[in-house]
């Protein structure tokens, strides 16, 4: 007679919840920025087309480093670089704070603070993401990310919000409460770094040996940044199980991204205030909070590729919905509606990706999925900036409609993305593609 092991609890996982934590106060300054960004190039230019350069450059600059942030994270320890990323991301926002305290927020200084931060996070976050394969085990990873989705939702929640106060006070205090987050972010990985190391550390540390990486990429003294990107790409294009999803990613990501910024910008166009505009998170972060606590349980029965094509479709819906509606409230309404399964989706694409990519080798995996997912993203902020100065709201917003539209066609269409399996059968199913 053979006994179930019993499930690992996360919340006897002392170095998950230090690391959850330190994540989740760089995200906080992360949604303070990219809240109080756009919002303040409006201000200080009063022009849309200005403000989505702005955010359009500076995605473009994460965009590109996010390349090399996979293979520093590969090449050093993780949660080293955690630290290093925080200390960083400290001392820009003390940078940020005493411009706006000086009146110095030009549309150049916004600019140069949007393509800094942006490198801070291309460079550091993606160590961040994978180090969660050293603190998590296989079988708690699926719930390790709903509890994710979970805490980004109350990011999402608080995010907006504060993020309007804040600025409504004074933009310093944006700079000022994103130098706090990192603090607490660096000082938590400092911990995290200085617990003792368990078995998951060890198997990350010694897994290189068994996937067969380049002589470049192992060999003391023969760095090859070049190769290395080259080698996460065709290790992601290699597994069918992975790359059909990211095509779509990338589609949806650009529709669902014009569309939200196109509706910030026409708020902000309309004379509505920082704090009504935040408030219109709220709607969303609610929703988000709601769809991850019902993620693990959906992650453990549906099919993974069940979950992602029917949330892209609620999204797609939940978009065209957008175009009639023009009050804060109802706004807010609709947009908890397109994000509602939006944490079930990013649980299950995100667990089976952590499961099904050996360590070693996920940094740069996560980075060649990052930049395919954000491959056209820097276009949302420049299509909804020009849109609206030249096309209007309505017309700008059926364009992220159709394109979110196109992506649910995609991914009906990929076979490999409708056979992603549930939670259970993770581990077996990516097996299958790594013997390959």
């Amino acid at each position: 007679m053979t006994t179930a092991a019993p499930a690992h609890r996360l919340t006897r996982n002392s170095r998950y919840i230090t690391w959850l934590i330190s994540d989740t106060a760089k995200g906080l300054a992360s949604a303070l920025f990219g809240f109080a960004i756009p919002l303040i190039a409006l201000f200080v230019t009063n022009d849309p087309a200005q403000a989505g350069i702005i955010s359009a450059v500076g995605m473009t600059i994460r965009t590109v480093t996010t390349v090399f942030g996979g293979v520093l994270a590969d090449r050093h320890r993780r949660i080293a670089m955690m630290v290093t990323g925080s200390v960083v991301g400290a001392l820009l926002s003390i940078a940020f704070t005493v411009l706006a305290l000086v009146d110095a927020l030009t549309f150049v200084t916004l600019l140069i603070a949007e393509v800094l931060l942006a490198a801070r996070a291309g460079l550091f976050d993606i160590a961040g993401e994978s180090a969660i394969k050293e603190v998590v085990p296989d079988d708690a990873m699926g719930r390790a990310q709903a509890a994710n989705q979970g805490r980004d939702a109350v990011l999402q929640l608080a995010g907006g919000p504060l993020g309007g106060v804040l600025l409504a006070a004074g933009a310093w205090l944006i700079g000022a409460a994103m130098a706090v987050c990192h603090v607490i972010a660096a000082a938590t990985a400092w911990m995290l770094q200085r617990s003792p190391r368990t078995s998951l550390t060890e198997e990350a540390d010694a897994a290189a040996s068994d996937i067969g990486l380049s002589a470049a990429t192992v060999a003391v003294g023969k760095p090859n940044a070049l190769r290395e990107v080259r080698e996460g790409f065709a290790w992601l294009f290699s597994r069918p199980d992975l790359r059909g999803v990211l095509f779509v990613a990338t589609i949806v990501n650009l529709g669902f991204s014009t569309a939200l910024t196109t509706v910030i910008y026409a708020l902000q166009q309309q004379g509505h205030s920082p704090v009504t505009i935040g408030l219109l998170a709220t709607g969303a972060g609610i929703a988000m909070l709601i769809g991850a606590l019902f993620a693990p349980l959906l992650v453990s029965r549906v099919r993974a590729g069940t979950i992602i094509i029917g949330g892209l479709l609620v999204s797609t819906v939940g978009i065209f919905g957008l175009i009639p509606v023009h009050a804060p409230i109802w706004l807010a309404v609709v947009l908890g509606g397109v994000v509602l399964f939006i944490p079930a989706v990013n649980a299950a694409l995100m667990g089976y990706f952590m499961v099904a990519t050996p360590s070693p080798m996920l940094g740069r995996a996560n980075s060649a999925a990052a930049v395919l997912g954000m491959g056209a993203m820097p276009l949302a902020p420049l299509v909804a900036g020009v849109g609206l100065s030249f096309i209007g709201r309505e017309a700008t917003l059926i364009v992220g409609a159709a394109l979110c539209a196109v992506s649910v066609i995609l991914a009906v269409s990929t076979r490999p993305l409708r056979a992603l399996p549930p939670e259970s059968a993770w581990t077996a199913h990516a097996a299958q593609f790594a013997s390959r």
